[in-house]
């Protein structure tokens, strides 16, 4: 049972602290990730009097969809779960299947959280994904925080993702040391996915080019940029709280990598949707402040608008 005692072990700190009788949530999809996360934190709680309450989101993407997560909702049962909550969301297709059924899915996960009062949720990404999410930050061009990849405890300690240090393999191994069977997801096979791409073929051929051990190193890499983005973050915070005009010689007096901070932050604030801005959309802002030319007014996502005027940086949102 090597493989479940390192899930186990990955696990354990995440339940410190989590009190008698506190609603505590766990993503399963139906594959050996999160089947693996659900039985060592069934394992691990016996002695805590923690209610575990399965949460399984049917994205209704595929044909038979209802009938696979019956199926993880029998599993669960089988794995000592007695209250299992089963989810059908509507998956409007905005911007790529991903992206949109990940907006489904974490919108169903607020709302559970809110309905069953509790504080967290544990979610079964493995270090694997963790290298996924690196490349695709990496591909995105975005800074310092996007190649940070999956925080193990989001900045609102919602939600939890305790098998960052675990690969695939390891919770692979741990259902098949306990008898789990787990489902396939056909998507984690279509190479029409940016993300189905990167662990199919770049992944591999950099193994095959570079050596062993890539998966391991983006993950490290990962921890090294989150925390070089948290300190910069806490700095860039500090500077709001003490210069809450945007006086735009000021600005231009501090570190590019704070300023850049500060105007996301100032722009989201501004009413910005959170996640919209990129490089692209910072750099005419940047321009105001460095470059600055008489140039008209920026416009970014959310309908805001940034103006240079009388030395200062205005921020409006039209729409």
């Amino acid at each position: 049972m090597k493989a479940t005692l390192v899930v186990r072990q990955a696990v354990r700190p995440f339940l410190e602290g989590v009190g008698a009788g506190e609603n505590i949530l766990i993503a399963v999809s139906g594959g050996a990730d999160s089947l693996a996360l659900a039985r060592a934190l069934i394992l691990e709680s016996r002695e805590l009097a923690i209610n575990l309450v399965p949460i399984i989101i049917d994205h209704g993407l595929q044909p038979g969809s209802e009938k696979i997560a019956e199926a993880t909702a029998q599993q669960l049962t089988n794995l000592g779960f007695h209250q299992i909550d089963i989810r059908r969301v509507n998956v409007e297709i905005t911007d790529g299947l991903e992206s949109s059924a990940r907006r489904a899915r974490y919108s169903a996960f607020d709302a559970a959280l809110q309905e069953f009062s509790a504080r967290s949720i544990f979610l079964g990404h493995t270090r694997n994904d963790q290298a996924e999410t690196v490349l695709l930050g990496l591909a995105r061009g975005s800074g310092t925080r996007s190649l940070s990849g999956m925080a193990p405890v989001s900045a609102d300690g919602k939600y939890l993702r305790p098998l960052l240090t675990v690969d695939r393999a390891t919770t692979v191994a741990s259902c098949n040391e306990q008898g789990i069977t787990f489902w396939s997801d056909p998507h984690n096979e279509n190479e029409d996915f940016t993300r189905v791409r990167i662990r199919k073929n770049i992944l591999p051929l950099m193994e095959s080019e570079l050596g062993p051990g890539i998966v391991e190193a983006l993950a490290r890499g990962a921890k090294i940029a989150r925390e070089d983005a948290d300190a910069l973050d806490l700095l860039a915070q500090q500077y709001r709280q003490s210069h809450p005009d945007l006086i735009c010689d000021e600005l231009a007096q501090i570190p590019t990598a704070i300023r850049a901070r500060v105007l996301r932050a100032a722009i989201y604030e501004a009413g910005s949707p959170p996640g919209t801005l990129t490089a692209d959309h910072l750099a005419p802002v940047e321009a105001l402040i460095t470059a600055w030319a008489g140039q008209g007014e920026v416009s970014l996502p959310g309908g805001v608008k940034v103006s240079r005027i009388s030395g200062r940086l205005s921020l409006l949102q039209t729409s």
